[in-house]
């Protein structure tokens, strides 16, 4: 089984310092739902694991965070690819949550899910947090250099095994060539 594994807000969708609080919030990075799209038709299963800290810091309930994530099934849908399942942790930084990245909570909860090893998932974040947590299971972190990717690459203390793409679309194509 080929499964990838993707932060949401940054590789996905545009980030926003004040949350992504609706669907009408949620817009697509150019090239991401293609992106997403190749990664199905190549055999990968997609699964999305994502810091949700916005529902415990109450800026947004469940049913709001089920709407995004329906806009976004949607989008990916038309683009001609799959989610296969969306993994979210909505406890705030100062929780110690074992689910918060970068603890590999959610990542251990995939592994279990679909009954498989995490070494040399690729697993795309464009924060340290996404990298860290990936490493933490032996899965491939990779950085995109969307959302906080930048800042992230420039202040370095990356995991040493850690790749580096523009974008999910460049991650895409070098996953399905």
């Amino acid at each position: 089984m080929k499964l990838i594994i993707l932060d949401r807000d940054g590789v996905i969708n545009y980030d926003s310092a004040q949350f992504i609080k609706s669907p009408d919030e949620w817009r697509p990075i150019p090239g991401s739902l293609e992106a997403i799209a190749k990664l199905t038709q190549a055999g990968y299963r997609v699964i999305v694991a994502t810091n949700q800290s916005g529902v415990g810091r109450g800026l947004f309930d469940m049913a709001t965070l089920n709407a995004i994530h329906a806009r976004m099934h949607k989008a990916v849908t038309q683009a001609g690819g799959r989610i296969e399942a969306i993994f979210y942790c909505p406890d705030t930084a100062d929780s110690d949550s074992p689910c918060r990245k970068p603890n590999p909570g959610m990542f251990h909860a995939i592994a279990e899910r679909y009954n498989v090893t995490l070494e040399r998932v690729p697993a795309v974040g464009d924060g340290l947090r996404d990298l860290q947590a990936a490493d933490a299971v032996g899965a491939q972190p990779i950085l995109v250099l969307t959302g906080k990717g930048e800042k992230t690459h420039a202040e370095g203390n990356l995991p040493q095994s850690t790749q580096v793409y523009p974008d999910l679309a460049a991650v895409a194509r070098s996953l399905c060539p």
